[in-house]
């Protein structure tokens, strides 16, 4: 698993029908200490988190089974919101 901010939505009215219903997410990938750790991507929610929001997600063949009993099509799924990271650097 990842850390990673949300920050910013993406909006897509053509999409495959296994996302409808799906939010979507833009996910600045963070290190440990919360700096910026690469490119922006796109990640499906599967827990309900929010703009701003610290989270931890899942990448390549796992984040396709994130959703249980469905298998969605995704790169990036968000699978966690971070409330909480202690005995490292604290992230904002």
């Amino acid at each position: 698993m990842k850390l990673g901010r949300n920050v910013g939505t993406v909006v897509c009215t053509c999409k495959d029908p296994k996302l409808h219903g799906k939010k979507l997410y833009l996910v600045l990938p963070l290190t440990d200490s919360g700096e910026p750790a690469g490119d922006i991507l796109v990640a499906i929610d599967a827990v309900g988190s929010g703009c701003g929001e610290t989270v931890f997600y899942i990448t390549h063949r796992e984040a396709v089974y994130a959703f249980e009993g469905e298998e969605i099509p995704s790169d990036a799924t968000i699978v966690g919101i971070v409330d909480q990271i202690t005995g490292m650097g604290s992230i904002p």
